[in-house]
């Protein structure tokens, strides 16, 4: 049976590499991003290439467009969709940003949560940081950045102890800044494709196999850890 899979962020970079690999492997594919015009070119992409997937617009920022989010079935829920923020901020752009990761991923994932309890492999995949993790501070984002990423990790934490009883597994990934793409050798910074394919490594797990989180080493700035060890 086709498992169905809704994949926010889907619009544009390591979103749509996550939404065309998902639907490379025959999942159906909802795509979500805040203008239809970015969804439905991801659409396009997967049902060229032989994969069904369907549009739909969603701006996490809005509490208005997660409510109004329409679905009758769901397997996977990948919470991928963030907006990265560095330099100088203004309030909105803070308030942008927090509202996105942090509000909109818990909203966005107890609206969806009926939908998953009635899945018998249901996962919630959260794309959050290494900038969620307590004494990382290499990412040059801006700390509003940090901050809602360390309230969508504790989210995360909690959420995965509560839904363990029902079968229904958080996997939360921690890349430290990664790029889009690159070589995938050693010694190389992480790009998106290796972040996509951890992600399908672990939802395609025996349901025995709860893996909470994934955790990346960073390219070592020699540079970096030589002030840090002074």
């Amino acid at each position: 049976m086709t498992f169905h899979v809704l994949v926010t962020g889907a619009g544009r970079d390591t979103g749509r590499l996550l939404a065309l690999a998902f639907a490379a492997q025959g999942a159906h594919v909802i795509a979500t991003a805040r203008t239809p015009a970015a969804a439905e070119e991801t659409v396009a992409l997967i049902r060229a290439n032989g994969g069904s997937a369907t549009a739909a617009v969603l701006d996490l920022a809005s509490p208005e467009s997660i409510a109004a989010l329409e679905l009758d079935r769901l397997d996977v829920l990948v919470n991928s969709g963030a907006r990265y923020l560095e330099g100088d901020a203004s309030p909105a752009d803070i308030t942008d940003t927090i509202a996105g990761a942090a509000t909109g991923t818990v909203l966005l994932t107890e609206r969806l949560l009926p939908l998953l309890r009635a899945s018998k492999r249901a996962d919630v995949v959260n794309l959050i940081s290494a900038a969620g993790e307590p004494g990382r501070h290499r990412s040059s984002a801006h700390p509003a950045f940090y901050a809602a990423k360390h309230a969508q990790a504790g989210y995360a934490e909690i959420l995965s102890a509560r839904l363990r009883p029902e079968g229904i597994r958080v996997i939360s990934l921690f890349p430290p800044d990664f790029v889009q793409a690159g070589p995938r050798e050693t010694g190389a910074e992480l790009t998106a494709q290796s972040v996509v394919d951890c992600v399908l490594f672990a939802v395609h797990q025996p349901r025995d196999c709860f893996i909470r989180s994934l955790h990346f080493e960073q390219v070592v700035d020699t540079r970096t850890t030589a002030k840090e060890n002074h």
